[in-house]
């Protein structure tokens, strides 16, 4: 399933302001509401196109109607276009009453004020949600989304040229995974590795893994911290993973298509989310028997690698009329039952590890899941989006330390840049 969830947009310098709406006729703010105050209304949710199968949205629809007596209206929007789409209707006075949210577009939409405080929700049916995938939902110590669906990176592997090497399991541990991709370079005429240097998502996944911040406050502001020891450990991992891959030094995984390059059924594995499974399957349809799936191993075999959870919110416009009832909708949508559904009909890893048994039989999500506890995302700061910004500053890091640099002198090159963008007003 294509996705752009790995996408952290740049938000911040988008902004507008936006001031909370008072209620008019009609207003659900909801002391005492119960079912019979919500008939005659209708609810909207914005969600994203792919996010919401058919037979769920059905579901979740006649529960919602049940319970409450009121109509749901689902709107799909594109990917393409989106952040400025919800910028615009967070500062009118009529927005969509729920809505899809990048998880690390969250704090950028919270720091307006567009988005409502749901701190109460969390208590009410958030004490099980799996800390690492919540993160995202919080700013200023303030629950301004719920976690919805997430995903993130796998090791997708061809069968049959480890076989070939003589591999008979997929390893444990970051260490096993280097023997392996070693013994696939001498027993085979296979690239072991295809790793581009600039695969920057799965950089952050390394850094996560070392415990490390790509920012600090100094002061009163955010500035890099891209010379951090820890940070510098994630890079050399990263270099190490390289050193078994012939991509080239200067490109993201993106130009070429690493799916379209592993399609050609030279190269052993290649470290991408599931969805690109597919895009190799639909370059060389005879590769599909031969692809293998496993979760990114760690430093020990009891924790997984670290890795960049992209995936999806589900806030409360703060200018939406309709707040009680937008809860009793995030209340069915975010219940076991609905999540466990969404995860099991579109393999996406749930906000709650107990639900994560819908995803059995899905190779490619039961490979995702591990690693999710273990997780994290980009700084969740307003002023990080425009770090990423073209040209993303990190991936002239990793070219440099890639091409020879150390850690450290190729952190001093591009600091300043970082620092710069870091300082945007918004």
């Amino acid at each position: 399933m294509k996705r752009k969830l790995a996408a952290a947009i740049v938000i911040a310098g988008m902004m507008v302001s936006v001031s909370a709406c008072g209620g008019d006729d009609g207003d659900d703010s909801g002391k005492n509401a119960g079912p019979d105050s919500f008939k005659g209304q209708t609810l909207t949710v914005w969600a994203m196109d792919g996010s919401t199968p058919d037979q769920w949205s059905k579901d979740v629809t006649a529960a919602f109607e049940k319970k409450t007596g009121a109509k749901l209206k689902f709107e799909t929007q594109k990917w393409d276009g989106i952040q400025q789409k919800i910028t615009t209707a967070l500062s009118e006075s009529t927005p969509p009453d729920v809505l899809e949210v990048g998880n690390t577009q969250t704090p950028a939409y919270a720091a307006t004020g567009g988005l409502a405080d749901l701190s109460d929700l969390k208590q009410e049916i958030g004490a099980d949600w799996t800390p690492s995938v919540s993160r995202s939902s919080v700013y200023e110590g303030k629950q301004y989304a719920a976690p919805w669906y997430f995903a993130n990176r796998v090791v997708i592997y061809n069968k049959k040229i480890w076989a070939k090497a003589g591999i008979k399991d997929t390893p444990k541990t970051r260490d096993e995974f280097f023997r392996d991709l070693e013994t696939i370079g001498k027993k085979t005429d296979a690239e072991p590795l295809y790793l581009p240097g600039q695969n920057w998502y799965f950089f952050d996944g390394l850094t996560i893994g070392q415990g490390a911040d790509l920012v600090k406050k100094d002061g009163g502001k955010y500035v890099s911290n891209l010379g951090d020891p820890k940070v510098a450990k994630a890079m050399e991992i990263y270099k190490k993973y390289a050193s078994y891959s012939k991509a080239p030094k200067d490109k993201d995984e993106a130009t070429p298509q690493q799916a379209e390059v592993f399609a050609k059924g030279r190269t052993g594995a290649f470290i991408g989310m599931g969805w690109e499974a597919g895009t190799a399957v639909t370059a060389n349809k005879a590769i599909e028997k031969d692809l293998g799936y496993f979760t990114i191993p760690g430093e020990s075999a009891d924790k997984p690698e670290g890795v960049f959870l992209g995936g999806s919110n589900l806030a409360v416009a703060q200018g939406s009329k309709k707040q009680a009832l937008a809860k009793e909708f995030l209340k069915i949508a975010l219940s076991d039952q609905y999540e466990g559904e969404l995860a099991k009909l579109n393999g996406v890893i749930p906000n709650k590890q107990a639900l994560e048994s819908n995803l059995k039989g899905n190779a490619v999500a039961e490979a995702a899941a591990p690693g999710a506890a273990a997780g994290g995302t980009t700084p969740l700061i307003p002023e990080w989006g425009a770090v990423e910004n073209s040209p993303n500053p990190i991936k002239s890091y990793m070219t440099a330390v890639l091409n020879g640099k150390s850690p450290a002198d190729a952190a001093k090159q591009v600091e300043g840049e970082i620092n710069k963008r870091l300082a945007q007003q918004n």
